[in-house]
């Protein structure tokens, strides 16, 4: 037992040692100006600043005197502090405080590299941050364009939503601009990324990315197949592209008219009259299932011989019976009846007019009538004419 004891002592030591030296102690003391970026490039005749931090680590509280040196001629030098100049800073123990350096650079600066030497003094300590800037002439503006889901399937009844991500890769803020190319008749439009707000140009920042919402119509006609689609954003001598695309999938377009073309038909009231119907299919895929119904004024009977098309290739008609019965007691005249033909992507409907004639029997009847009402006047008017 001891044995062991003492093999596996050097394995816990090392393991302790080795934990020691993976995290020493900290020990920073002491007063610190620090930027996340102490050399920077600018233009000529603008207006940049520099981020800093005068941090204390461990040190009392004390009123530091903040000073800018090595400032060219002509340059304007001002640190601010809360959006204010200031001239004195007092960080917290173990807190810092946030300053910034503003230069004001004349258009008539020489090209190069400047240091200028940020001092905070105090009456225990004096800490100095040399900061370098180089004059240096502006880079063109570069832009790009993307877009999540480049490709897109739908029917021609389909909105094409495409969501583009513009980014100014820049120095400096840019104003930018985007159009859509895309083939005859699609309708094409951009809005804001989360709204429905129209646009033709939009602001982005330098370094920064924006999204907008390119929306795609194709036209309700178009045949099945695959179109492009380009996106082009510019912003003074920058300009960038990105290639999208739409997938038109085949998609049924009924259409109903009588034989020959006719939209209308003779009924008799009280009968039953068989009317042909042609329904034709004009789109690009075959039209499955298609069901027939309609409508007419009240009373009236409407069916279909038959009820149902199993299919209809596109291209293609397919001619059925309409069965019309008006009501009895129909009048003579000119009625309005619907037809519709429904299948799964497409739904018409037609009106035809359907012109009513009296029946013959209710001819006969109705002369009999006027008949004997002829005969009753010109018996009054014997009878009681020779009084």
């Amino acid at each position: 037992m001891r044995a062991r004891i003492l093999a596996i002592l050097p394995i816990i030591l090392g393991l302790l040692s080795s934990a020691a030296l993976a995290d020493p102690p900290k020990d920073v003391k002491g007063l610190f100006l620090l930027s996340d970026y102490p050399a920077m490039s600018v233009r000529p005749g603008t207006t940049s600043t520099i981020s800093l931090r005068l941090q204390n680590y461990g040190l009392a509280p004390e009123r530091y005197q903040l000073s800018v040196s090595g400032v060219p001629a002509g340059w304007t030098a001002t640190l601010l502090g809360g959006g204010q100049p200031v001239a004195a800073a007092m960080p917290a123990t173990d807190s810092s405080v946030s300053l910034q350096l503003r230069l004001d650079i004349p258009a008539s600066a020489q090209i190069g590299t400047q240091t200028l030497a940020i001092t905070a003094q105090g009456q225990g300590s004096t800490v100095s941050l040399p900061v370098s800037v180089t004059l240096a002439k502006e880079l063109p503006a570069k832009l790009s364009v993307k877009s999540a889901l480049p490709a897109l399937r739908g029917s021609p009844k389909s909105n094409f939503d495409y969501q583009l991500t513009i980014k100014n890769d820049s120095g400096r803020n840019l104003t930018v601009s985007f159009a859509a190319n895309a083939p005859k008749n699609f309708e094409t439009s951009f809005t804001e990324a989360y709204g429905s707000q129209e646009l033709s140009s939009i602001p982005v920042d330098a370094g920064q990315s924006k999204d907008i919402k390119l929306h795609v119509r194709p036209p309700s006609s178009v045949d099945a197949g695959r179109y492009p689609v380009e996106v082009t954003v510019s912003a003074e001598d920058a300009t960038a592209q990105t290639d999208l695309g739409l997938e038109i999938v085949g998609q049924p377009r009924l259409q109903i008219a009588g034989r020959d073309g006719l939209v209308s038909a003779r009924a008799e009231a009280g009968v039953q009259s068989s009317v042909p119907i042609v329904v034709s299919n004009d789109g690009t895929a075959a039209a499955d299932n298609v069901d027939l119904s309609g409508s007419a004024p009240s009373g009236w009977k409407i069916s279909f011989e038959p009820k149902t098309i199993e299919r209809i290739e596109p291209g293609k008609d397919q001619e059925v019976q309409a069965l019309i019965t008006p009501t009895e007691k129909s009048l003579a005249g000119d009625y309005m009846a619907t037809i519709r033909a429904s299948s799964r992507g497409d739904t018409s409907s037609t009106q035809f007019r359907v012109m009513v004639a009296t029946s013959t029997v209710w001819g006969v009847a109705s002369v009999g009538i006027i008949g004997a009402a002829l005969l009753i006047v010109v018996g009054a008017v014997a009878r009681f004419g020779r009084r």
